[in-house]
């Protein structure tokens, strides 16, 4: 099992772990996934002390294999198993009017796929700023909260200045979810900051950067299209192009090596740690690619260490070498919107 320092006081009514499944890989963009195989690996994460899911309504079953689940804990340990189960979806329409009935309907419909009366977090994303539709949704969505059909609101890739609208709306927001690295450091120019003053968390993912940051590519070629064989790649590579290419991103993986052996985990970890270690953020989503690959035991080292100020230095000299991707791409977010 994992140590208590690998769990977060989320809300006063959830405690997550902070190592989060993701369950992006379900969307079908990163090759098949046999169901019967990924839903056995499911209770092992659970049983090993990863209890926080995170998935969409988008990513393929995600939510049916939440309710898969949700039948088989009911079934073996009754509902006081389903208490250590944390799982938080997302919902991502499209633009368009936003009556309570339509609203209403989405979260419906996430509660029966989940099996579940109520949503733990429903994470709502939103296309288009110019639409000020959004507003509508989410005082619909603190409504169905109130009512009982889901315990809190969340964002999903919304920059500063829109939380701060929606905060002003008087919509409560536990937490937003944006893309954070060693390489994407725009949640510290304004995020990071504001979320810390307005009690508001960051679930943040790309912090492998689709297993990029990892032991696997330090001193390996830069990869060929065809090698970039996943959606998660794909982005990431591109990222890494933006931010300052492959020579960069390998001295980069170098000195992560460095800091890795002193303590002895791998990078993964560390790139991990860095960011756990950042302010107002509550938990990493790592990629859970179910029946095919697992690294529980390596990702449970993330909490067997801290940086110390030697380590942060060392990651800065690098990280200041590369571009300034929020004057680049925007906040957090403006990727989606551009």
């Amino acid at each position: 099992m994992l140590p208590d320092s690998a769990y977060l006081a989320f809300t006063p009514d959830l405690r997550i772990c902070r190592l989060l499944n993701g369950l992006w890989q379900l969307s079908g963009a990163h090759g098949a996934i046999e169901p019967s195989r990924a839903l056995a690996e499911m209770p092992r994460y659970h049983a090993a002390g990863f209890t926080t899911w995170d998935l969409a309504d988008h990513y393929g079953p995600a939510e049916d294999f939440i309710g898969a689940f949700r039948q088989r804990l009911r079934a073996e340990g009754g509902e006081a198993a389903l208490a250590q189960l944390q799982a938080f979806t997302k919902w991502v329409p499209r633009p368009a009017p936003m009556s309570r009935a339509v609203v209403e309907a989405a979260v419906d419909r996430s509660r029966s796929r989940m099996q579940t009366d109520q949503l733990d977090l429903l994470q709502f994303h939103w296309w288009e700023y110019r639409d000020g539709r959004y507003l509508d949704a989410l005082k619909h969505l603190a409504d169905l909260r109130a009512a009982g059909k889901l315990r809190h609101v969340a964002l999903t890739n919304f920059d500063t200045p829109h939380l701060e609208r929606i905060l002003e709306s008087g919509v409560p927001i536990v937490s937003n979810q944006v893309q954070y690295s060693i390489i994407d450091r725009r949640p510290e120019v304004q995020l990071s900051a504001f979320c810390a003053a307005h009690n508001v968390w960051l679930l943040t993912y790309g912090t492998l950067c689709g297993g990029l940051l990892t032991d696997r590519y330090l001193g390996a070629p830069e990869p060929s299209a065809a090698q970039l064989n996943t959606a998660s790649l794909r982005k990431y590579k591109q990222m890494i192009d933006l931010w300052g290419g492959w020579r960069l991103f390998q001295a980069l993986l170098r000195e992560l090596r460095a800091i890795a052996d002193k303590h002895a985990v791998n990078i993964a970890n560390v790139a991990v740690r860095y960011v756990l270690e950042k302010p107002a953020v509550a938990g990493v989503i790592i990629g859970a690619r179910l029946g095919i690959a697992e690294h529980r035991a390596e990702s449970a080292r993330c909490f067997s260490f801290a940086l110390d100020s030697e380590d942060r230095a060392r990651i800065e000299a690098i990280s200041a070498q590369g571009r300034d991707l929020f004057s680049l791409i925007g906040d957090c977010g403006d990727e989606y919107r551009r």
